[in-house]
C-alpha cells in the first residue's frame, strides 16, 4: 500500500513538474515575441527565433499572432476606459480574472479589432498552414506530449499536466495580468497599471505591468533594483548572439 502511494506521488509530481515546464514555455513565448517583440516592437527577432516561439505558442497555446497583438493594442489604447476589451474597472474584477479568455474571444468575434489594430503583423505560409488554426496546434501539442511524456509517468498523468497547464495559464496567469494588474499592487509611473513583483517571476516579467504601461517600447520590463524581469536575462542572451536587437529599456528612456 505505501509503495502504490509512494508512486501515485512520484507520477503527480512528475506531471505537475511537466505542467510547470509547458506553463513557462508559453509565459516566456508570449512575453518576449507576443508582446515585447510582435505588438509592441520593443524588440527585433532572428527569423528563425520568431519561428521557434511561434510554434512553441501553437503547440502549447493555440494564440494567433495578429489576434492577440490587435487585442493587446486596443488595450494600451484605451486602457482603463470605454473600449478597453479586458478593464477591470470598466467590466468589473471578477469578471476579467475569471473571464477573460471570454471577453479576448468576444473581442475578436465582434468587432473589427484585428484589420484596425494589427495590420503591420505579416503572415506568411506557416502563419496561413499552421500557426493561424489554435485549436489543430493544441490538439497535436496535447498528443506529442502523451507521446512523449506518457510512457514515462503514464497517459493519464500526461493528460493531467496538459490540463493543469491550461487553467493555469489561461484563467490564473494570463487573466492575473488583465484583472489583478489593474487591481491592486504597486506603481512607479503614472497609469492606471500596477506591478505585483511575485507575479512578475511565474509570468516572465508581466506582473510588472505599471512599468510596462509606462514605457510599452521598452524591452525590460523591470525598472528598480528589486524588480525581477525573468525574460530579461534570455533576452540579453539572445542580444549578445546577435539573434535579437532591442529598442531602448526604460532606464536608458529615463536617462536621456
Amino acid at each position: 500500500m505505501f509503495l502504490e502511494g509512494h508512486a501515485v506521488l512520484s507520477h503527480l509530481l512528475l506531471s505537475l513538474a511537466v505542467a510547470a515546464i509547458l506553463i513557462q514555455v508559453a509565459v516566456f513565448g508570449t512575453t518576449i515575441y507576443l508582446h515585447r517583440c510582435a505588438t509592441h516592437k520593443a524588440l527585433i527577432l532572428h527569423p528563425a527565433v520568431e519561428w521557434m516561439f511561434k510554434m512553441a505558442l501553437w503547440l502549447t497555446t493555440g494564440q494567433c499572432t495578429k489576434e492577440w497583438v490587435a487585442v493587446h493594442r486596443k488595450h494600451h489604447a484605451f486602457t482603463d476606459e470605454e473600449g478597453d476589451p479586458h478593464s477591470p474597472k470598466m467590466l468589473g474584477f471578477w469578471n476579467v480574472q475569471l473571464g477573460n479568455v471570454y471577453y479576448y474571444i468576444r473581442e475578436i468575434k465582434k468587432t473589427d479589432v484585428v484589420e484596425r489594430y494589427a495590420r503591420d503583423i505579416r503572415e506568411g505560409w506557416w502563419d496561413r498552414t499552421f500557426f493561424n488554426h489554435g485549436l489543430l496546434g493544441l490538439g497535436i501539442g496535447t498528443g506529442l506530449l502523451v507521446a512523449i511524456v506518457g510512457p514515462l509517468i503514464g497517459f493519464g498523468w500526461a493528460l493531467l499536466a496538459a490540463g493543469i497547464h491550461a487553467v493555469m495559464y489561461v484563467f490564473v496567469l494570463s487573466s492575473s495580468i488583465n484583472g489583478l494588474c489593474h487591481h491592486v499592487g504597486y506603481k512607479n509611473f503614472d497609469n492606471t497599471a500596477t506591478n505585483i513583483r511575485v507575479l512578475a517571476l511565474v509570468t516572465g516579467g508581466e506582473g510588472l505591468h505599471n512599468n510596462h504601461h509606462g514605457y510599452p517600447r521598452s524591452p525590460k520590463f523591470s525598472f528598480r533594483a528589486s524588480e525581477i524581469d525573468p525574460a530579461w536575462p534570455v533576452i540579453k542572451l539572445l542580444i549578445a548572439l546577435k539573434l535579437a536587437k532591442p529598442y531602448k529599456t526604460i532606464a536608458e528612456v529615463a536617462a536621456a
